[in-house]
């Protein structure tokens, strides 16, 4: 009953985790988001948008002038919620 339990506990966890999986954006909402970014004069990294419904957009390792890689957070109207240094 106990490897039962842990198991059927395991899969939900499996289960409710890949609901929780970004996306990539459509090629209308890239666009975008590379022009909000070349604002702040950076460019590149992974773009993905969160899909639990919050139209929160991610670009993982985005290189800048300054020569720092970055990992910004957009809001769904595209201006930039967070910017840390990677």
């Amino acid at each position: 009953m106990k490897n039962f339990l842990a198991l059927t506990a395991c899969a939900i966890m499996v289960a409710s985790t890949a609901a929780f999986a970004d996306s990539k954006p459509s090629d209308d909402e890239a666009a975008k988001i590379k022009e909000a970014l070349s604002a702040w004069g950076c460019e590149g990294g992974a773009l993905e948008k969160e899909t639990e419904g919050t139209g929160v957009f991610e670009v993982d390792d985005a290189k800048c002038k300054d020569g720092q890689q970055y990992d910004f957070k957009l809001n769904s109207d595209y201006s930039v919620r967070s910017m840390t240094r990677d």
